[in-house]
C-alpha cells in the first residue's frame, strides 16, 4: 500500500485513468479510443491549502506533492474493458464510502477528453490521463472532512481493482 504524505486540507479525488498506446496528435473524438493502451484507477490526492490559498492554483503546486497522484493497481487493456464509459468509480476513507458514481455521467467523455488534449499536442505511448473526479471530495463537503494521518483511502474501480493509499507525516515534515 503506498503511502501519501499528510499536507494541509488533504482531499481524495477517485479518477479513471487512461494510458496511451500510440502516438497521437490530432485526433477526432470518434477515433480517439483507438489510441488507448488501457485503464487503471487514480487518485488525484489534493492540497486544497495549497490550490486556494497559497498560490498554488488548481493545477499546479496543489496537485504536484512527492506522494500524490497514485495510480494503479493494475492496467487493463482496452479489451478487456472496451467501453469506459459504462464503469463505476468509488472512494472509500477508512472504509466509509465518500464517492460512489459512474463515468457515464462525466462531464467529458473519455474520447472527448482525448480529443481535446491532442489538439495541436502530441500525446506519446505511456501518457497518463486522469479524467476528473465525481462529486463527494472532502472540500465539498460541510465542513470538510480532509485526510488525516492515519487514514486509509480506497480507490476503485471495479473491473480494475482497488488502489489503497495511507496517510503518513513526511519523514522530513516541520513540527
Amino acid at each position: 500500500m503506498p503511502d501519501i504524505e499528510y499536507g494541509e486540507q488533504l482531499d481524495w479525488e477517485v479518477e479513471l485513468t487512461v494510458v496511451i498506446g500510440r502516438t497521437c496528435r490530432n485526433v477526432k473524438k470518434e477515433d480517439a479510443l483507438g489510441y488507448v493502451l488501457g485503464y487503471t484507477v487514480g487518485n488525484d490526492v489534493s492540497s486544497r491549502h495549497w490550490q486556494k490559498n497559497a498560490g498554488g492554483s488548481q493545477w499546479i503546486k496543489g496537485k504536484s506533492m512527492d506522494t500524490h497522484g497514485p495510480i494503479g493497481p493494475v492496467l487493463v487493456t482496452t479489451a478487456e474493458l472496451p467501453d469506459p464509459q459504462a464503469l463505476q468509480v468509488i472512494t472509500r476513507v477508512n472504509g466509509e464510502v465518500q464517492q460512489d458514481e459512474l463515468t457515464k455521467d462525466m462531464i467529458f467523455s473519455v474520447a472527448e477528453i482525448i480529443e481535446w488534449l491532442s489538439d495541436n499536442m502530441t500525446l506519446h505511448p505511456g501518457t497518463v490521463i486522469m479524467t476528473g473526479t465525481p462529486a463527494g471530495v472532502a472540500a465539498g463537503r460541510s465542513p470538510p472532512n480532509f485526510l488525516k494521518v492515519g487514514d486509509c483511502v480506497e480507490c476503485e474501480v471495479p473491473g480494475i481493482g482497488v488502489l489503497r493509499n495511507r496517510v503518513v507525516m513526511a519523514p522530513d515534515a516541520k513540527p
